[in-house]
């Protein structure tokens, strides 16, 4: 069976489950020295964090990790890169091992596309739906989903395909530094398909950029948006113990943009934990928002 959303099999309300992002914490310490593993779990729950978005532990870690994600009771999203179906066979296999919630897939890749793209995500759905694991493909630059209007394309030919939502890949790739209102409808089409959602701000030139100290920067407004109405689509979907991965996903160098890329030295030109912090502010007011 086909699970178009995270469902956690209790009779609770639907739920907001803000995640973090592993690759996020990549770099991040106190300026001395990068947080450990354990410090950096720590901080994840200290913020309020209710779960952890990464791959799946290498065998030889996966104890300490299950420890840790027990220990404070967080949600776990898996990451995978399929090419084909046996790719996501995998993954799969070691997911439901391990007790993750969900697949986020990166589907790769750009030049894959049309007909044998539809056939590749079609066959992806299917095999993720004998291992009865929910599955979403990111909507990405350089994979499957390269552009806004394949992915558009996608969403109306498979009717199963549910979708990590990240329209600042789509924001760069067209340098739509106002919001356009042309890609609106477009927006919409793959917002009707949110089951999860990457929260980070392009101004339409970078893909990630630092948005202030409380949300500033004037991208901000459309981006809350846009969040705001995948969550109402899923919120109108949602069943009983359903839950909705939302996460800041706030990559470290080259994503975050530095003083100087070709220095042993570079500095980010912005404080990435902080920023975390204020995407994580802003989800729980487009949740609240959203629900009223």
């Amino acid at each position: 069976m086909i699970q178009h959303r995270v469902n956690d099999c209790s009779n609770a309300s639907p739920r907001l489950d803000i995640q973090q992002a592993w690759w996020t914490m990549v770099g991040l310490g106190d300026g001395q020295r990068e947080w450990t593993f354990e410090e950096k779990f720590e901080k994840i729950a200290e913020a309020g964090f209710t779960g952890i978005v990464g791959f799946v532990p290498e065998p030889a870690e996966a104890e300490r990790w299950r420890r840790k994600l027990d220990e404070y009771r967080f949600g776990f999203g898996a990451l995978a890169f399929p090419r084909k179906r046996e790719d996501l066979r995998k993954v799969l296999h070691q997911a439901k091992h391990f007790g993750a919630q969900y697949i986020n897939a990166q589907v790769m890749d750009s030049f894959v596309i049309g007909d044998e793209a539809i056939a590749l995500l079609n066959g992806l759905i299917d095999e993720a739906a004998a291992a009865q694991m929910p599955f979403f493909a990111e909507t990405h630059r350089g994979r499957v989903t390269q552009d806004l209007h394949r992915t558009v394309e996608y969403v109306n030919a498979i009717p199963d395909l549910r979708l990590t939502i990240d329209l600042s890949h789509y924001v760069v790739a067209g340098e739509l530094a106002d919001g356009s209102a042309q890609a609106e409808p477009f927006f919409d089409d793959l917002l009707r398909r949110t089951s999860a959602i990457h929260a980070r701000v392009s101004n339409g030139q970078q893909i990630q950029v630092d948005i202030g100290p409380n949300g500033e920067h004037p991208m901000v407004p459309h981006f809350m948006r846009w969040w705001e109405n995948g969550v109402r689509y899923w919120l109108q979907e949602a069943l009983p113990g359903d839950v909705l991965p939302v996460l800041p996903e706030l990559g470290p160098p080259s994503y975050g943009i530095t003083s100087d890329n070709y220095a042993a030295n570079r500095l980010e030109l912005s404080d990435r934990w902080q920023q975390a912090l204020l995407f994580k502010r802003l989800i729980l007011d487009v949740w609240q928002r959203a629900q009223r």
